[in-house]
């Protein structure tokens, strides 16, 4: 099954999920401000992409600019950044696409054509 954490109110995502419908791709929408991913599963996400962890980070984010995050996440460790990560969906880069064994972090097309379409 795919699952696909989005915002409603990103066009990013909106096309995302419009090439899933138009690829007949199955998948199951999660609102990622109302119901963000947990650190536990921040983390098996994380293994399974083999990517550095700050690509799971929405650095284009009105959060992630306040925060200034840009300046701090090269002083934290993993175990603070999925903290972080954790704590509010909106920090969490998206859309952020999974299966059992893929994970797909913001939306390219060519990239999700490859990896869903084979």
């Amino acid at each position: 099954m795919v699952n696909v954490y989005c915002y409603s109110r990103c066009t990013t995502c909106k096309k995302a999920l419009k090439w899933l419908n138009d690829h007949n791709i199955n998948h199951v929408v999660i609102d990622i401000k109302d119901d963000h991913p947990d650190e536990d599963t921040l983390r098996k996400l994380h293994k399974t992409s083999e990517l550095p962890l700050k690509k799971f980070f929405n650095t284009s984010g009105q959060l992630y600019r306040e925060m200034e995050l840009s300046k701090k996440l090269k002083d934290m460790s993993d175990d603070e950044m999925f903290t972080l990560l954790a704590s509010d969906g909106m920090l969490v880069k998206r859309p952020l696409l999974y299966t059992d064994d893929k994970v797909l972090v913001g939306f390219k097309e060519e990239e999700w054509s490859t990896v869903l379409e084979g």
